[in-house]
Parts: structure tokens; sequence; C-alpha cells
């Protein structure tokens, strides 16, 4: 796949891809083609058996500094309802493999968003995280408000989007927002291990208990674990059950073959 704003390598590892962000001198801000970029190059890699896991990273002084600026300021209300940028972040979600964000520097305003829109984040001791916007007249309009409020609880989510703080990486982890912390040498390296190590399982089961956990946000408790056993029963119909089974009993690693 070729693509202007970002770098892709889809066999970082076995079975894992990797997405880099690769707007360096705008600190990866996010314009509607990167944005596209990515929605085109998350389908393309859910679509790949040879694929498992995805990584999505910037570079060292940012993950994604915020959304691009410039693209915005002249519009219009009716403007940006036509435009909708938002349904390509829609399509990003519907991605059924795990992704995990691999962050240093800066993840403000979109690129906080984008990290949230991931499945787990593994952060370098740089990384900072913010959603800034309500500093140049507006507020988070990709999930922001939403998905951080789910991850830290009402108060330091209100704290960063009505004040524009942005948060360590350590101070994150302790909030729950991140998964873990790591020198920034290390940052991308953990993220592909973790990828890894997620590629190793079943991809059915791994595709459907992620689809089951992001239930939990969607659904009241009874239906979401009504959701979660239709799931479980439904992997019951696969090889890989049978093999993971097996392999268990009979003391063995399981060779997953995704059928």
């Amino acid at each position: 796949m070729a693509f202007e704003y970002i770098l892709t390598d889809a066999q970082v590892a076995p079975y894992v891809a990797l997405i880099r962000l690769n707007r360096p001198k705008e600190l990866n801000a996010l314009n509607l083609q990167l944005m596209g970029e990515i929605r085109d190059a998350l389908k393309a890699f859910d679509e790949d058996p040879a694929v498992r896991a995805i990584v999505i990273t910037g570079n060292e002084r940012a993950f994604a500094a915020g959304a691009d600026i410039k693209q915005m300021a002249g519009k219009s209300a009716i403007d940006m309802l036509q435009i909708d940028q938002f349904s390509t972040w829609d399509a990003i979600r519907k991605t059924r493999k795990p992704i995990i964000a691999a962050v240093s520097g800066f993840a403000l305003g979109g690129g906080c968003e984008l990290c949230m829109l991931c499945d787990m984040i593994v952060a370098s001791e740089t990384a900072q995280f913010g959603q800034p916007e309500i500093n140049i007249g507006v507020m988070p309009g990709a999930g922001g408000t939403q998905r951080l409020t789910r991850a830290v609880g009402k108060a330091l989510a209100m704290e960063m989007v009505l004040s524009g703080r942005f948060i360590s990486a350590e101070e994150a982890r302790a909030a729950g927002l991140i998964n873990k912390v790591v020198p920034v040498e290390l940052y991308l390296d953990e993220a592909v291990k973790l990828a890894s190590r997620v590629a190793e399982k079943s991809p059915i089961a791994v595709q459907l208990a992620k689809e089951s956990v992001l239930k939990a946000f969607d659904m009241p408790l009874q239906e979401a674990l009504y959701f979660e056993r239709k799931n479980f029963y439904m992997l019951f119909a696969t090889e890989d059950q049978k093999e993971g089974m097996e392999a268990f009993i009979e003391k063995r690693k399981a060779e997953f073959k995704g059928r």
C-alpha cells in the first residue's frame, strides 16, 4: 500500500502490522487525508489473514499533537456537517482486530482521541495526554468527552477537558487510561511485544472477545452479559476451540489457525 501521510509494514513481527503516522513537521497533526489513510490501512489489515494485531504509532516527539487546525479554522457549522469528518473515525472504530497505540511525546486533542479509539496503549515516559480544544474555543468532537470520562472518571476528565491540562504518562497509567509506561527507547518494541502476545491467540476468539469488551460501554449489564454468552457459545463452533482445549489437556502449545 502506498500512502502520503502514513508508513505501513504488514509484518513488523509475525502476524503483527504497523501503521506509523508520518507528518513529522506538523507533529503528526491529523488532517482529513491522514485519517482517511489510517482508515484504509486498517481496513486492508483487517481483511488480511496474515495480520492478527495492529500497532499504530507516531515518532518520539509526537504520536499526534491534535487535529490540523488550518483545515478547520475558516469552516462554518454547515461546512463541518457536510465534511462529516467523524464518519472516518466511526469506520476505524469498526476494526475487528485489536489495535495497540504506541505513544511517545504529545498525544493531544485528536491524537489523544485516536489513542482512545485503540484497544490498548503503551506509552513512553515522555508521553503527554490532553484534550486542549477548550484553548481554541471549541471542545473535543471525536470521543474526547466520552471515552476519556469512561477511562479516567468524571473529575479528571472534567479537569482535562475544561482547563486543557495535560497529564503525564504515569498519571495516565494511574488513572487507567493506558496500559504501560516504559523508557522512550522501548515504547514501540513493548507495543509490538504486546501485539505479538495477542497475535499468538486464536484470531476468532480475540475478535469476539474484543467485541464483547467494547459492548460493556454500549449496553446495560444484563444485555452485555447476554451478548458475551452468545459469543462464548459461538466459539465452540471453531477448530481453534478444539485445538486450544486439546493442547491444554495434552500440555503443549496450541497452534491456532483462525478457523
